[in-house]
């Protein structure tokens, strides 16, 4: 019977062709009024039914579209209802799972079930980019990149992808919608929560790579140091005790480069530890159950320039 890792990457497998399938003969997203797919769509994918039609409109609208149709308003406010909405429906719900979970670890859980990876793959699974109204060229081409990327990591990348925030925008803009239409935030959940899913659990959440690396160099007493070349070449570069041993690559964000370039390192790490490969990955699996344990979040580390 195949483990469920490998039915997760079976699916997304089936769905990145299906998507890209679908691409070939339309756009991603359709940017024409007289082209757009009815909204009444939404409603079924979410199986919630609006009294208030004009938040639905408002939830698919993004700014770069209001030049067309000026009585119109952006999902901007919508999102902004919605992002805290969300948060506080896993806060709630996690709070009731995990009764004996600390709040730095149920913390480190809500933020990676609501960050913009996890709410970009929510919208590509349920189709909800192809309702977004907008004006952006380069939309297109991101979402089909995301849309290939994510076959290769059926839950989460950790930061080794670049999801396009206007996906993650438009499933919190969403949920602002129902909840300003309901004023309930049990109707919102009932509605989102399959939705939602796979949710990251304890058992799932991965320690992101760049703190990854920094607490197994700590705990051998290893000098890490991050070289910045993205300005050049779009590259970072990790030297642990003066020696090379990772490098990162990504045009649009450094902060993809570099934590390419961490997880690189990691899979390298074990040429510095002097222990045999399989060994050095044990101890990356050991540290990442440690930071599992943890109590506290550490401090995310981000855009480093050395």
């Amino acid at each position: 019977m195949p483990t469920m890792g490998a039915q997760a990457e079976e699916y997304q497998t089936l769905l990145m062709n299906e998507v890209l399938s679908s691409e070939a003969e339309k756009s991603t997203t359709l940017t024409d009024e007289e082209a757009q797919p009815n909204l009444e769509e939404v409603e079924k994918i979410i199986g919630y039914s609006f009294n208030n039609k004009v938040l639905l409109k408002e939830a698919f609208t993004h700014s770069s579209f209001l030049s067309t149709e000026r009585s119109a308003s952006s999902y901007e406010r919508l999102e902004y209802v919605g992002d805290a909405v969300l948060n506080l429906l896993f806060s709630r719900e996690q709070y009731n799972l995990y009764p004996d979970l600390p709040p730095g670890r149920l913390t480190r859980l809500r933020a990676a079930n609501v960050d913009t990876e996890k709410l970009a793959r929510v919208a590509i699974k349920h189709g909800l980019h192809r309702y977004l109204r907008h004006k952006k060229p380069l939309l297109e081409e991101q979402i089909r990149e995301f849309t290939r990327a994510i076959s290769h990591y059926p839950l989460h990348s950790n930061g080794l992808i670049d999801a396009p925030k206007n996906l993650a925008d438009i499933v919190e803009s969403t949920i602002g919608a129902v909840f300003m239409d309901c004023n309930s935030i049990d109707t919102v959940w009932e509605a989102f929560k399959d939705l939602l899913e796979p949710i990251i659990n304890p058992a799932t959440i991965k320690t992101h790579p760049v703190t990854q690396l920094y607490e197994i160099c700590q705990k051998n007493n290893l000098k890490l140091r991050f070289v910045d070349l993205w300005e050049e070449s779009h590259t970072v570069e990790v030297f642990i005790n003066n020696e090379i041993v990772g490098r990162g690559s990504y045009s649009l964000k450094k902060e993809v480069a570099q934590n390419r370039a961490a997880k690189d390192a990691l899979d390298n790490i074990w040429k510095v530890l002097g222990e045999e490969k399989e060994n050095a990955q044990d101890q990356d699996q050991d540290q990442d159950q440690e930071a599992n344990c943890q109590s506290e979040e550490l401090p995310e580390m981000k855009n480093l320039n050395v």
